[in-house]
């Protein structure tokens, strides 16, 4: 794809060595001791002010200029993934059962391209803190860098992040306002029944039945106690029992997943999931166990941010590769929990929609594009000098 901006074009071979030697090296949650060196060091190099050990291994680079008093954050994400690396390329992975598949390293390379252009040629009048994030796949990231004062210790006003998309052409943004991505739960319910001779069920309380009945309920979960309007899905992705083959169980374990698009619709799910699984248990006298854990928020853009988001992007990649009101994505991010606390907005960069680059985040042949890296660094330089223009 053609930019129309060409900040930093030079830097491509950098950014390119950069990702390819993080992608060699991956490090999983609050694991990326020496990624975060590595950033460390090159903010260092860049001549930014450099803070380590925020959220455990996150780093924050502070570059200012001029006497603005605004400060904008910009946010990559630095974790890789329990998955053995199918690629056979040079630079695949060099540890078993770990790899960037979500690309996370050219995420990390882009941002540290921005930050070195913009210390050296940036023409801005205010402050850049490069926020360099641990622990994202789990949900736990974002939230250790806020419970260790990232916003306290970092007045930023607005904050953003991209993320590269497999199956959005090549070079692409697309940006929406309000919810982008999804939240995602977990749930888990235990049916205490009573187990017994499978010759004799009238003996006992089937738990199996019972855990069937209540996985078929809650298909109406989404279909009629929600409004159409509203987006969720309900999974039920394990079912475990106690039993053998002639022993009808007396025990199950379900466990899941749901994702929706607002805190409304979360707590409608919750809910109504125990209203359901207590009803049933009563009905057949089991008793039931249930819990529900909240891994991610939505991440929900705020308008002006998202506005802004599109019209920088369209700066540098022209109107005809930007998509101002995408749909939402079911899969969900923790940048949701940066955005709760300050106003902004989450990008998707097209990683390709044929070959490598068109390949499924969290796949075994997944790679990032390395074509896009200057497309993600320049976003981040239009997206300073336009927003903390020099006066």
């Amino acid at each position: 794809m053609k930019r129309l901006t060409t900040h930093t074009s030079a830097l491509q071979a950098s950014m390119q060595s950069w990702r390819h030697d993080i992608h060699r090296h991956p490090e999983l949650a609050f694991e990326e001791q020496r990624t975060a060196a590595r950033v460390a060091e090159l903010l260092a190099e860049f001549g930014l002010e450099v803070h380590t050990g925020i959220g455990n291994t996150g780093v924050v680079g502070v570059l200012k200029k001029g006497n603005g008093n605004r400060m904008l954050g910009l946010r990559a994400d630095m974790d890789a993934l329990k998955i053995q690396e199918q690629n056979s390329f040079e630079y695949r992975s060099l540890y078993d059962g770990k790899m960037h598949a979500c690309g996370h390293d050219g995420h990390t390379a882009m941002l540290l391209g921005a930050a070195q252009y913009l210390a050296r040629d940036g023409d801005f009048n205010g402050s850049v803190a490069f926020i360099f994030q641990p622990a994202e796949e789990h949900g736990d990231g974002a939230r250790a860098m806020i419970a260790d004062g990232l916003f306290e210790r970092f007045p930023i006003d607005a904050v953003y992040a991209i993320h590269n998309f497999p199956s959005l052409e090549t070079g692409k943004f697309a940006v929406r306002a309000g919810s982008i991505m999804a939240a995602e739960d977990n749930f888990e319910i235990t049916i205490n029944g009573v187990g017994h001779h499978a010759a004799m069920p009238h003996l006992g309380k089937d738990a199996i039945v019972i855990g069937a009945e209540i996985v078929t309920a809650m298909q109406t979960l989404v279909s009629r106690s929600l409004d159409p309007l509203d987006s969720a899905v309900v999974s039920f992705t394990e079912f475990i029992t106690n039993g053998t083959v002639n022993v009808v169980p007396g025990q199950v374990l379900l466990k899941g997943d749901t994702r929706s698009l607002t805190i409304k619709v979360q707590d409608h799910i919750e809910g109504t999931m125990e209203r359901i699984i207590a009803g049933i248990c009563a009905a057949h006298g089991a008793s039931y166990e249930f819990s529900y854990q909240r891994n991610f928020i939505p991440t929900v853009n705020t308008p002006a941010e998202a506005a802004i988001a599109a019209a920088v992007a369209t700066a540098v990649v022209g109107a005809d590769n930007v998509v101002g009101d995408s749909r939402p994505a079911m899969t969900s991010e923790d940048f949701g929990y940066m955005l709760q606390a300050r106003p902004g907005a989450y990008l998707l960069l097209g990683n390709g929609a044929e070959g490598i680059g068109g390949c499924s985040l969290h796949n075994p042949a997944y790679d990032f594009n390395d074509e896009i890296l200057c497309i993600g660094a320049d976003f981040w330089v239009a997206l300073i000098e336009t927003q903390l223009a020099a006066r």
